[in-house]
């Protein structure tokens, strides 16, 4: 673990540190990422593209990081495939210009902004509790079905309105909306998904090797559990004899 957790800082280190493009140089470096986030697997990004959002995730915190002018702010992020939702509250319709402008500036790899913030007093710690609640129950849900993979819709939740990000076909988004909705507390659900129009080819291939696995194996003990019930119908015939 320790090893896993020093080679995590050693590939975050060098994205903070990299003067160029926040893609991380060469093969080696996502192959490095891979194999510490399992997840990369059921991922519909790759892996260069999930690296590559969470190095714009950490650019947006450093750029609001000390701005007198959001200092009263309460502000969240989620990325997806470079498009940033911010959400979250700002004292002044000036504070939320000036934001938009400040994030658009700074942070050149951003090929969307979705601006969800609002004008109103930074919420308390009870009700940013009540939210991480409200995200915490919809993971829990998408875990229990199998329209699509966890992995597959990203979560947020803000004053209550849940946020849903992803690469979904249009059954998955509408499922994953359902699910979302019945999370206790939560206002609304706005989707900003990225729409297929079908299934990755690759994800269908693996999905089919699976359930071909599975079947094999479920002939295979089948055919076990009756091979051992041959064998005891066998052994109490040889009993009888015996005892005859």
């Amino acid at each position: 673990m320790k090893k896993l957790i020093f080679l995590l800082a050693l590939l975050i280190t060098s994205l903070l540190l990299s003067s160029c493009s926040p893609i991380v140089q060469g093969a080696t470096a996502v192959s490095a990422f891979a194999s510490i986030n399992p997840s990369v697997s059921h991922d519909r990004r790759t892996a260069g593209e999930i690296i590559d959002d969470k190095t714009l995730y950490m650019q947006l915190g450093s750029i609001i990081q000390d701005d007198q002018m959001l200092e009263s702010a309460h502000l969240k992020f989620m990325v997806y495939n470079d498009a940033v939702l911010v959400a979250g509250e700002v004292p002044s319709e000036e504070a939320k210009d000036y934001l938009a402008k400040h994030l658009k500036q700074n942070a050149p790899t951003m090929k969307q902004l979705i601006n969800e913030v609002a004008v109103m007093p930074a919420i308390g710690y009870f009700s940013r509790s009540k939210d991480n609640i409200i995200t915490l129950q919809i993971e829990t849900l998408f875990q229990n079905q199998e329209v699509f993979h966890p992995i597959h819709v990203k979560v947020m939740t803000e004053r209550q309105i849940v946020y849903l990000m992803g690469s979904v076909t249009k059954r998955e988004a509408e499922h994953a909306t359902n699910q979302a909705a019945k999370a206790k507390n939560v206002a609304k659900v706005v989707k900003l998904f990225n729409y297929l129009t079908s299934r990755p080819a690759d994800e269908i291939k693996k999905e089919n090797q699976k359930k071909a696995e599975a079947e094999r194996k479920a002939v295979l003990e089948a055919k076990k559990a009756e091979l051992e019930a041959a064998q005891k119908e066998v052994q109490k015939q040889l009993d009888e004899l015996y005892t005859n």
